[in-house]
This record gives structure tokens, sequence and C-alpha cells, in this order.
């Protein structure tokens, strides 16, 4: 079969032949129909985070596609060496989560990763209510921009988007956002966030940015809030005085999309789905050929502006 394979650590992946996954008991093979391009992608190839594993493997950690009987399904955590920029590869039977009829297999893909990580973010680990503040960070990347829309589906009060590209950020007040922040290096980030939060502050901040925007936003936490940390694009590291995590009962929360239980993501990736088949979630994709992993490798470096998904 076809796959993207990564031979050396630290290069780029080749569109070449890779063996055909083979299953065993527990597992099943999938038809890949589309799968996700990730930054994790790219980390785990470079060695960032330690060793990569055994050389070569397929590159890619999710995708959607169809079993044997049919069934189509959205997976993680592929077999190593076989990964999901492949036209097979093989899946734990308890890593497949089913589809709501009326997707289609590209936005299901954009979905799997990033829409999981924002739905289970506002849900599962700050527990949003219906009437509560919420800021997005990074509101124009992938996660943030699903975030925006979920929070307002979900019943959110006032939802604000906050990121650095103006006229990106606009798309966000078409998809539900009451008001956006632009993040330049001399704003005064904490009087925007308190221009736009209403008198009580920010309820839950969605943070896949951290550094100076995260200090910010914590500045005009209601008392109570809850902080989700998934990524750090803006700095890895803050100067976080203690008092102002006292002074609002502040719970920095950190996260990641993997965290909840199986049922708590099968049930969360349908009703996700299941919103963007009605049209009430909308994801911007960008989709290539498998047999472009090296163009879809090197727009994901240079940071796409819509999530890339590779269909074989």
């Amino acid at each position: 079969m076809k796959a993207a394979v990564l031979t050396h650590t630290g290069t780029t992946p080749s569109y070449a032949d890779f063996s055909d996954p083979q299953p065993d008991a527990g597992h099943v093979v999938v038809d890949i129909t589309a799968a996700g391009v990730h930054h994790l992608d790219l980390a785990r190839a470079s060695g960032a985070y330690g060793d990569p594993g055994t050389l070569p493997y397929v590159i890619g950690a999710d995708g959607v596609g169809r079993t044997g009987t049919g069934r189509r399904v959205f997976f993680t955590s592929p077999v190593a060496p076989h990964g999901s920029w492949a036209e097979r590869t093989v899946v734990a039977e308890d890593d497949l989560l089913d589809l709501a009829d009326g997707v289609d297999d590209v936005t299901a893909a954009a979905l799997g990763n990033t829409g999981l990580a924002a739905w289970l973010a506002l849900t599962w680990r700050a527990k949003l209510q219906p009437g509560q503040n919420v800021l997005v960070l990074g509101a124009t990347g992938a996660l943030g921009s699903v975030a925006v829309q979920l929070a307002k589906a979900l019943g959110a009060g006032r939802v604000v988007a906050a990121d650095r590209d103006p006229e990106r950020l606009a798309l966000s007040i078409e998809r539900g956002a009451d008001a956006t922040v632009t993040i330049t290096p001399d704003a005064d980030l904490v009087g925007a966030f308190r221009n736009v939060a209403g008198d009580r502050g920010f309820d839950v901040i969605i943070d896949p940015v951290w550094g100076d925007p995260a200090l910010a936003a914590m500045h005009v936490a209601a008392r109570g809030a809850r902080h989700i940390q998934i990524g750090q694009s803006a700095a890895a590291t803050i100067q976080l005085p203690a008092s102002l995590i006292r002074g609002t009962r502040l719970e920095i929360l950190g996260f990641a999309h993997v965290d909840p239980p199986a049922q708590v993501r099968r049930d969360a990736y349908l009703k996700l789905t299941g919103l963007a088949a009605t049209g009430a979630l909308t994801v911007d994709t960008m989709t290539l050929p498998l047999a472009d992993c090296q163009r879809a490798w090197e727009l994901q470096q240079q940071g796409a502006p819509s999530k890339l998904v590779l269909t074989p």
C-alpha cells in the first residue's frame, strides 16, 4: 500500500510503499478515507517527544475510514509502525468512534483531534454552565475556531475570541463570538479583555497559547474561573503571581483530549459530528491527496490557515 513514511528522525516523510497492516485479536484494519494533519505528527517525527519509535513508520495519529464490515469510524492510536497517513491502518477496536449520519469524512477527520479537544475542554474539564462567560485564546486556530462556536452552542453567556489576525477574527463574530480582541506585542491585553468581558469577567478560559495572553486573561478571570491549559504556541513559561490565583480562587487545569474515559469521548464525538452534519458547526479545511504528504508537512510547519486533511 501507499503511505507517508518517515525513515529518519528530523526529516520529511516520503510517499512510498509500506507493508499492509495485519490485524490480531481485538484489532481491525481500517480503509482510510481522510486523515488529520497535526502539530503532534511533526513534533514526534522531529524527536521533540523523545524516541519516535521504530523506523521506518507511517506518520499520522488519527483519521476516518471504514472497517471490513462497512462501519464508518473515527479512529485514534493506530498500532505502530502503521499510522493514519496511509491507505490502510490497524487499530484496536476500543479506539473506534462512530460518526453521526450526514457528516462528510473530511469534516469528521478535521474534528477528530482538535474538535474533540475543544468540546471536552469546555464540557468535561471546564464544566461550562449556561450563561457563563468564555474567553477563547488562539481563536482563529483549528481548536479555537471550533471552541468559539461550541461555547455558544452550549449556552455560554458572553463569548470572546482573541488572536493575532484581525481579519480572521472577524469570522469569529459571524460564527457566534460576541466580541474579539486582537493580540499585538504592544497591546494592553488586560485592559482589552476587561473592556469586553462584562461585569463578572471570564468564567472559562480556553488556552492553547500560554505566555502573555494567558497571564492577561487570568487578570480578568471571574471568581472560581477555570483556566484550561491546552498548548503553548505563544510561550512555554510565564511569571505567575500567587496572589492572582488566590484572589479569584482561579483553577488552572491542564488538559489533553485523550484524558476523558472512552465512553465520554464516544458520546462527545457523536454530538460533535451531529452538530457539523446540521450545519451548526463549521470547520475550515484544506484537503490534499496523500501523494502530496510532503506539501502538507510544509504547510503545517508554516501554520496553515485551515485544518489540513489528507485523503488517500
